[in-house]
């Protein structure tokens, strides 16, 4: 489309620090698979001069604004007021969206104070957006060749209805309609990524291939438009291809889902049963698991072991071998997993120890060893992680989770 994009983020909670703007980051991230790219990120407090000032600012520089917030029924919720006035329109009733805000408030069995009505004025010949998780519905305006989107602040809220909604509409509008598939890695850093793909990366038009990590997962996002009479699934398909020759077994799964999902579906297609034994990771393993839909499928127990004596109590771990080799040693990483799925009885089983931080005496801060038992299979791996605590925490699980699953595929862990 070639089209400027700015997002522009409604709230002092944001200026103030309260929240992350975690809308901001999930608009940038979903906009390429429309072929939209956003050029600027703008956050600005309840005040309505100001808030004036900045639409009149983005819409001076930009196709497309997109603002998240100030949909509510307060005082302060002012978004929708600017808009209109800046464009020259006037706020009139939805009364589909009145009567949606009464029904939600009645089958709630809550009292619907009368300024919730508020959210069912819109400016004139509004595009409305039906809000299936809250009471405050968005809009889609069109004048004089901008297009200006308002979403509700709240993400539980905006992401369902950008997904519905918002991606629909820029997909029936695009010039040269896009497809586009995610890859997800684990194991390999974004930067050997980049350079694994470094000869098809370099001088890409169509398709183009982007990458972007967190939490030790590197997601790649292929994207393509019809050319020369070739689709774009086609062309999406090659270049994944390509990919998945160069980095193997590291790509975990091609549906951009979250690897924990990925392990639940392995265990579940196999019958296998799960359970795991967590030292410094204190449940963070079993939370991811028991989080998925379906996990009592393949989820039986966990066991948070944190002290050394609940290692021996809970889950049989001699304290003699923990004597001899410390609490955090491969040998009582195997041992946990081994106690783990005995006292189970679970087809796969892991076990995380390791020091997470801060130092408090001479151990190795980043330091994990992690156990998996499979069917025919075991095997324990010695970790050293950097950063804080958060993070060697978070890049523990996620590696025993990844040990989990080449465990149940048979394949070789990946160094």
């Amino acid at each position: 489309m070639g089209k400027k994009v700015e997002i522009l983020s409604v709230g002092t909670e944001l200026l103030m620090g309260q929240i992350a703007n975690t809308n901001a980051q999930y608009i940038s991230q979903r906009l390429p698979e429309v072929g939209l790219g956003v050029f600027y990120h703008s956050v600005v407090g309840d005040n309505p001069e100001r808030l004036t000032e900045c639409l009149h600012h983005a819409l001076s520089r930009s196709d497309i604004v997109i603002t998240t917030g100030g949909l509510g029924p307060t005082q302060d919720d002012l978004t929708k007021q600017v808009v209109a006035e800046a464009l020259g329109l006037k706020l009139v009733l939805d009364q589909r969206s009145a009567e949606a805000i009464k029904n939600y408030f009645a089958a709630t069995g809550r009292t619907m104070v009368e300024s919730n009505l508020r959210q069912a004025y819109f400016p004139e010949n509004s595009m409305i957006l039906d809000n299936e998780e809250g009471t405050a519905p968005g809009c889609i305006i069109q004048k004089d060749g901008k297009i200006v989107i308002l979403l509700p602040g709240p993400p539980k809220e905006l992401i369902p209805m950008f997904h519905k909604h918002i991606l629909k509409f820029f997909k029936e509008r695009s010039e040269a309609p896009l497809t586009s598939k995610f890859l997800r890695v684990v194991g390999i850093g974004e930067s050997l990524v980049e350079k694994k793909l470094l000869s098809l990366v370099d001088g890409q038009i169509n398709p183009t291939i982007a990458t972007y990590a967190k939490d030790g997962i590197v997601t790649i996002r292929v994207t393509a438009h019809d050319e020369g009479g070739i689709p774009a699934s086609l062309l999406v398909s090659d270049t994944c291809g390509k990919i998945s020759s160069i980095l193997g077994d590291a790509i975990y799964t091609d549906e951009n889902e979250d690897l924990e999902y990925t392990v639940w579906k392995l265990l579940k297609q196999n019958r296998l049963t799960f359970s795991c034994a967590e030292s410094c990771t204190g449940g963070m393993l079993s939370e991811l698991m028991t989080a998925v839909p379906g996990a009592s499928q393949v989820f039986k127990c966990a066991a948070v072991t944190y002290s050394t004596d609940s290692k021996t109590e809970l889950i049989g771990v001699d304290a003699a071998l923990i004597e001899q080799y410390g609490v955090v040693s491969k040998e009582t990483a195997l041992a946990m997993v081994k106690g783990i799925a005995q006292r189970s009885g679970t087809d796969v089983a892991v076990s995380i120890t390791g020091y997470a931080g801060p130092r408090t005496g001479n151990e190795p801060v980043g330091k994990v060893c992690i156990g998996v038992v499979a069917p025919g299979s075991q095997n324990v791996k010695e970790f050293h992680f950097t950063g804080n605590r958060d993070r060697i925490r978070v890049l523990s699980v996620v590696n025993a989770l990844d040990m989990v699953r080449r465990a149940i595929l048979h394949i070789e862990s990946g160094e």
